[in-house]
């Protein structure tokens, strides 16, 4: 089953959504901001996905910009990273689609009809 970590009131990820809709492909949605990944699935999902970890932030979310990731990532170890993303769903880059076989990190579309589709 295919488990599709997202916000509703996202734009990308509604796109995503739709996407998968109109193929008839089944997904669970799973509101990120409530219920983010452990740091074992965000780690799998980077694997899966060939993402580096600090690819896996929301650069553009205010939490982001308020805690000052940019300027500490550097220092950070890929535990830590792991920990704090795991621990804020609204740090985390959306929409997160796995099957635990293959992963999407964000929305390209052209990438994601190719990955899920």
């Amino acid at each position: 089953m295919i488990k599709f970590y997202g916000y509703k009131k996202c734009g990308t990820c509604r796109k995503a959504e739709l996407v998968l809709q109109h193929s008839g492909i089944d997904y669970v949605f799973i509101d990120i901001t409530e219920h983010p990944p452990s740091a074992t699935e965000l780690s799998a999902i980077a694997t899966l996905a060939r993402t580096p970890l600090n690819k896996l932030f929301n650069t553009s979310g205010i939490q982001y910009r308020e805690l000052k990731i940019k300027d500490r990532l550097t220092a950070m170890s890929d535990q830590a990273i792991l920990t704090l993303l795991a621990g804020n769903g609204r740090l985390i880059k959306r929409p997160l689609v796995t099957d635990e076989k293959q992963a999407t990190v964000g929305f390209n579309e052209e990438q994601f009809m190719q990955t899920w589709c």
